[in-house]
């Protein structure tokens, strides 16, 4: 049996539609501040796709360049959340309104009941909106040939930031 002061409290899951854009970058920066913050020990996070057309494949070539430039590393392979993975999760954190109602019906079948937001929802700026308010949505810049992938990394990072402050609160209950 593990010991139980070495097992993660939380498990947190980052999911877009392929896994291959801005979940991963979501997990990297929420990775980041998770260890900054000294939580390591006590939170796992990862990211999932609810889409099958990207499984085992790498990260978008764009999303590497993007975290390399700002001193993120991720090592990824692309994978699908499926209603099979509700009762070991904790927190799952979408990206837009259709990857919200895509995993709630997970959620529903499963039988289990993580906890399920929009990451932008925790971006103070934003903490107006209700739920599923197209403001919250973090757009997929895989078709963006400009800056999407910096606009997208911005808007996470200032989510991630809040999210992780409250993270201690969470864990001491």
């Amino acid at each position: 049996m593990p010991d139980q002061d070495k097992s993660p409290q939380l498990r947190v899951t980052a999911v877009c539609l392929g896994n291959i854009c801005r979940s991963p970058i979501a997990e990297a920066v929420l990775r980041d501040r998770i260890e900054a913050a000294g939580l390591s020990e006590k939170v796992v996070v990862d990211s999932a796709g609810t889409g099958d057309w990207h499984l085992g494949h790498e990260a978008d070539p764009r999303t590497h360049a993007i975290l390399a430039q700002n001193g993120y590393s991720l090592t990824h392979s692309a994978r699908q959340i499926t209603a099979g993975w509700m009762g070991e999760l904790d927190i799952i954190l979408v990206m837009d309104s259709s990857n919200y109602l895509n995993v709630e019906a997970l959620v529903r079948d499963s039988g289990f009941a993580p906890e399920l937001y929009l990451i932008r929802s925790f971006d103070p700026d934003l903490a107006h909106f209700d739920n599923l308010s197209p403001e919250l949505d973090v757009p997929d810049p895989y078709y963006d040939p400009e800056d999407g992938f910096a606009r997208v990394l911005e808007m996470i990072e200032r989510a991630a930031d809040e999210f992780v402050a409250g993270l201690p609160a969470r864990l001491n209950q």
